[in-house]
C-alpha cells in the first residue's frame, strides 16, 4: 500500500473465519413463539423512516437539488423505493434506496445464507453519497434485515471515503458511531471497527477504501437489544456525516483535486464490483440493476501507474489507507 509516497509490502489479511463466517454460524433458529413477522413489518417500517429522514436532510444541506423517488417491482416478490439527487450544489449524485424482497432463494444463495429452506424476506435501506468538492467525503451506508426459514438477523454499517482526509473528520465519524454501540455494548465499536477494516478493504490494491467505520452482520434478530443496537447505528449516520459536510462544502479547490477525485473514484467502483455484498446479493436475488449500481459515481477515471508527488497534499492520503485507531490518536493529543 502507498504510505509516505513509498510502495511497502504491508497487507491486511481479512480474518474471514473469525469474523463473518463465525458469525453465520453461530446463528440459531428464533426462539418458538417468536414473532418473527411482526418484527419483520417493524424492520420495514424502520427502513423506510431512515429513508425519508436521510433524503430530507441531504436536501437541506445541498440546498439545490431533490431526490426523484422511483418506486420498483420485483419479480420474484416485493419491490423497493430508489431516491437519487444529482446535480446538486453539494452532492453530484447521492443515491438512498430501500427494498423489500422476498421469495425463493436460488440454490446458490441457499448455499451462502444462514437458515433453512429456499423461502426468504429481506428489507434494508442502503445509501451512497458522491459529492462535488474533493474535500467532502463520499459515505456509504447500510442497515438491514433478512430472514431465511426461522433464521433471522441484523446486520449494516457506515464507513467514510475521504480523498483530501483530515484527521479532525476522521476522528468525528468514529466517535459517533462509537456512542452508538457504547449505548448497547462496551465490544461492539472494537469488534465492527475490525470487521469494517477487514470488509472494506481491497486485497488487489493492498489498501483500505476509506478511513473505514462500523461494520456488523448475522446478528440475532430475536434479541430485543440488538435491534435497538440497529435502529441506533441507522440514527447515528446522519450527526457523524453531515458535521463533515458542512465543515468542507466550501473549501475551495481546483482542475488538480477535481482530477485526483476523480482518480480516486476509480478505488470506489473497484470495490462495489469486485466485494461489495449488496451488490453480489442484489444481482443474485434478481433485484433492480438500476436501484444495484446506484451507488456507482458519475464521472471517475483511471490512470496508468499514477503515484502522487511525495509530500503533496494528494499524497498524504496514503496514511489513511490503512487500519488506524482514530479515537486512540485523538486521546494521546
Amino acid at each position: 500500500m502507498w504510505h509516505n509516497g513509498l510502495m511497502t509490502t504491508t497487507k491486511v489479511e481479512p480474518s474471514i473465519e473469525s469474523g463473518e463466517r463465525a458469525a453465520a454460524r453461530r446463528l440459531r433458529p428464533a426462539q418458538e413463539g417468536f414473532d418473527l413477522d411482526g418484527l419483520a413489518a417493524q424492520a420495514e417500517a424502520y427502513v423506510g423512516k431512515l429513508q425519508r429522514d436521510i433524503c430530507a436532510a441531504i436536501e437541506q444541506v445541498d440546498g439545490q437539488a431533490t431526490f426523484r423517488l422511483d418506486a420498483w417491482q420485483r419479480a420474484g416478490g416485493g419491490g423497493g423505493l430508489t431516491g437519487i439527487l444529482s446535480g446538486g450544489g453539494v452532492f453530484e449524485k447521492a443515491g438512498v434506496n430501500t427494498s423489500v424482497v422476498h421469495g425463493e432463494l436460488n440454490p446458490e444463495m441457499q448455499a451462502a445464507l444462514p437458515g433453512d429452506g429456499a423461502r426468504f424476506f429481506a428489507t434494508g435501506v442502503s445509501l451512497v453519497l458522491h459529492p462535488h468538492s474533493p474535500y467532502v467525503p463520499t459515505t456509504h451506508a447500510n442497515f438491514r434485515f433478512l430472514r431465511r426459514g426461522r433464521t433471522a438477523w441484523f446486520g449494516g454499517g457506515a464507513d467514510l471515503t475521504p480523498y483530501y482526509p483530515f484527521l479532525e473528520d476522521a476522528v468525528h465519524f468514529h466517535r459517533q458511531l462509537a456512542s452508538a454501540c457504547d449505548r448497547h455494548d462496551p465490544d461492539y465499536y472494537r469488534r465492527f471497527k475490525a470487521w469494517c477494516d477487514e470488509y472494506f478493504y481491497l486485497r488487489h490494491r493492498q489498501e483500505t477504501r476509506g478511513v473505514g467505520g462500523i461494520f456488523f452482520d448475522y446478528l440475532p434478530a430475536d434479541v430485543a437489544s440488538v435491534q435497538d443496537f440497529w435502529q441506533d447505528a441507522g440514527a447515528a449516520f446522519l450527526p457523524a456525516y453531515l458535521p463533515i459536510v458542512e465543515r468542507r462544502k466550501d473549501t475551495p479547490f481546483g482542475e488538480r483535486q477535481r482530477h485526483f477525485q476523480l482518480y480516486r473514484r476509480g478505488r470506489y467502483v473497484e470495490f462495489n464490483l469486485l466485494y461489495d455484498r449488496g451488490t453480489v446479493f442484489g444481482l443474485r436475488t434478481d433485484g433492480r440493476v438500476e436501484s444495484i449500481l446506484m451507488s456507482l459515481p458519475p464521472l471517475v477515471r483511471w490512470e496508468y501507474d499514477f503515484h502522487p508527488e511525495p509530500d503533496s497534499e494528494e499524497a498524504q492520503l496514503a496514511s489513511f489507507l490503512r487500519p488506524r485507531d482514530y479515537l486512540g490518536e485523538a486521546a494521546r493529543t
